[in-house]
């Protein structure tokens, strides 16, 4: 048993995003003494809650709000006693952000969005951000308020790497702690909160525990790499979820920057002159490229499943599209890149083009080589495009929008990557926010919020994991204050 403490606490909360201020308010306002952990710098903190597009659900009715997401989990079921506590938590976002004097205020612009209207319950789906505008990290700006505005230590870099058991009664008594070149050891009197995200960074649990993507590259913070998941295995804890996540979409990454690029040209919203399609590595198309799905998802045989990314990948287009302005927007509206990153790509591309993120050739089979793909498939692939243009009708896939022909020399190509905002599984937790082991049985005094083992088990709704973070932040914040302190 660890005898010499560095830090102590009642609550020892570990990352600093939704579900961490949810638990880490909560526990202080209940007479908790609270410290949090976080493993990245000051300034790069807030994981994906600050790069999301910042809403979060409230729904207005629980009975609703359960049979919407028991729909949404379709096959994957998850306990009734989860979904019922999920419910009724995640109708009181509003009234809790109000009671600490938040703004609560409904989307408009963009309009709400009910990801899955045809579901059962849909209808109490209403997405909502604090103050009088929406996006670019303002409700994430008042959430961060209300832990700085108590007196709630937070020490930046410093990841948590172990969780620290009695040896005997196997009771949670703390966190090792990485503090630049050092070990600390942080002191959790009650208990310890997990609610350091997913891992949509480490690229071995990815091809571990991912369908249908040899490697995938997020879009969210970089620092999300699995860290609560390989802790909590380590004391025994169930995994649940783990194939569930939000995407792929198709992205550029490139080694230079920690997150990936979203290509407007590929963008649902955004049309552009000149032609663009996207190809596998048969030089072949394989999706309707301008097709918004539902987080990853597309309707597939009367399922929704993961869209398709066989990589690699690369979106080929034409001179007209290459010159018609940036092929990445940097407005900072959401996501990592946009948003810390803060990379200025050119207005003409020409910066891309030399550093090689961009290839281009005067024709398409010389642009086929430099990529490595077959320049017959391919000039095959963009010549049948070409005549669906000119026949205004895409039999392969039905696409509707930017039906344009790629024959505007030279040529270009943009390899793209599999991309994701984040994943839903971590370790199983039960309705009182408690990490639970293979057998049901919770792990002492550790819960766990958030992405961290979400409950979304297979379909998602946007801005859901906000909702859940605090909904499920509340929870265990405040059982875990309620713990009988060891010592």
């Amino acid at each position: 048993m660890q005898q010499n403490w560095d830090v102590e606490a009642d609550i020892v909360v570990v990352g600093f995003g939704a579900a961490g201020v949810a638990a880490s308010v909560t526990a202080h306002d209940l007479g908790a003494e609270v410290v949090i952990l976080e493993k990245a710098p000051e300034g790069e903190h807030g994981g994906n809650t600050r790069v999301a597009g910042q809403g979060y659900l409230n729904m207005t009715s629980a009975e609703d709000a359960a049979a919407y997401l028991t729909a949404l989990c379709g096959p994957y079921a998850v306990p009734k006693a989860m979904v019922r506590v999920w419910a009724d938590e995640m109708c009181r976002n509003n009234q809790w952000l109000e009671s600490l004097g938040g703004d609560p205020q409904e989307h408009q612009h963009p309009p709400v969005g009910i990801e899955f209207p045809d579901l059962p319950g849909a209808d109490c789906v209403h997405k909502f951000h604090d103050g009088p505008t929406y996006g670019y990290s303002y409700t994430w700006k008042r959430f961060e308020s209300l832990v700085k505005e108590r007196p709630i230590p937070i020490l930046y870099e410093t990841p948590a790497r172990a969780l620290i058991q009695h040896d005997q009664t196997k009771e949670t008594l703390g966190v090792r702690a990485q503090r630049r070149d050092e070990s600390i050891y942080v002191k959790a009197r009650k208990g310890v909160v997990l609610t350091c995200g997913g891992f949509e960074n480490n690229q071995q649990m990815i091809r571990n525990y991912l369908p249908g993507v040899p490697y995938c590259y997020t879009s969210g913070s970089p620092y999300n790499e699995g860290d609560g998941i390989t802790m909590a295995m380590s004391v025994g804890a169930d995994l649940w979820h783990m194939n569930n996540y939000a995407g792929p979409s198709m992205a550029l990454k490139v080694p230079e920057i920690r997150t990936t690029f979203s290509m407007q040209a590929l963008h649902f919203s955004k049309k552009r002159p000149g032609g663009m399609i996207v190809v596998g590595p048969d030089a072949r198309r394989f999706c309707d490229e301008k097709y918004k799905t539902r987080h990853g998802k597309i309707p597939v045989n009367g399922r929704w499943l993961p869209l398709s990314t066989p990589c690699p990948m690369y979106m080929v287009f034409d001179h007209a599209l290459f010159s018609a302005g940036p092929l990445y927007d940097k407005h900072p509206s959401h996501g990592w890149t946009q948003i810390i990153e803060r990379y200025e790509w050119s207005e003409d591309n020409s910066a891309e083009l030399a550093k090689g993120w961009i290839k281009t050739a005067p024709n398409i089979a010389s642009l086929a080589s430099a990529v490595g793909l077959d320049p017959t498939a391919l000039e095959g692939t963009v010549g049948r495009w070409n005549r669906y243009c000119e026949a205004k009708h895409d039999p392969e896939f039905d696409r509707a929008l930017m039906m344009e022909p790629i024959v505007e020399p030279p040529f270009y190509a943009v390899e793209l990557s599999p991309s994701m905002l984040n994943t839903q599984g971590g370790p199983r937790r039960n309705e009182k926010g408690q990490v639970v082991r293979p057998d049901g049985t919770p792990v002492s005094r550790l819960y766990s919020a958030g992405e961290l083992g979400s409950i979304y088990s297979y379909l998602y709704q946007g801005t859901g994991n906000i909702g859940e973070c605090l909904a499920f932040g509340r929870i265990s914040g405040r059982n875990a204050a309620a713990e009988r302190p060891w010592g």
